[in-house]
């Protein structure tokens, strides 16, 4: 399966942590995504969070372009629970040690009330199987966000977990990755 993982663009409510929160695309942000999208689909189907940040702008595409369209709740980005909605400036003036635990090692600390990165990764690969099991041999456009499209790229790059988070991913990035299965890990992931 070749997946076309694509982000999210600018939100109305700006940067910072934005895992639950569910703002909708600047005009600006809309630009990005349909400036990231080829003219030619080479997609058989829009698979997208169900998060209106990705899900407005797939279900136009797959609309224009008479795909199917499946939101798959598995694809939501990371809770970043009493973080969410916050800047990384403002935590590091109320909170900047905790801040600095998370983005040294954030597979060992959790946000306040947030989701442990081990329940995100389980939470995104299981999605991730369902799709492959679903889409085999198939190629897809996934709307996602940079949590999760930094999580499968870093596994596919074999970086260390703890390098999770020096993986870039701006709004509106589009990237390719190859799914097969693998008795190990239940997928292999390759750019």
């Amino acid at each position: 399966m070749i997946l076309d993982l694509l982000r999210h663009g600018e939100t109305e409510q700006g940067g910072g942590l934005r895992g639950r929160i569910d703002d909708a695309l600047t005009a600006r942000g809309w630009q990005q995504m349909r400036a990231a999208v080829p003219a030619a689909t080479p997609w058989q189907a829009v698979v997208s969070s169900p998060l209106q940040r990705c899900a407005a702008f797939a279900a136009e595409l797959a609309a224009q372009r008479g795909l199917p369209l499946h939101l798959e709740p598995g694809l939501r980005e990371l809770d970043f629970g009493a973080w969410d909605g916050r800047s990384a400036v403002e935590l590091m003036e109320t909170d900047a040690e905790a801040l600095g635990r998370f983005w040294t090692d954030p597979y060992a600390f959790t946000p306040p009330q947030g989701e442990p990165l081990v329940d995100f990764e389980a939470r995104i690969l299981a999605a991730l199987q369902a799709l492959h099991a679903r889409f085999a041999a198939r190629q897809l456009l996934l709307v996602t966000h940079g949590g999760v499209m930094r999580l499968l790229l870093a596994r596919a790059r074999g970086l260390p977990r703890g390098d999770l988070l020096q993986v870039e991913v701006g709004h509106g990035a589009l990237c390719r990755l190859q799914v097969a299965a693998s008795d190990a890990t239940g997928l292999r992931l390759r750019e």
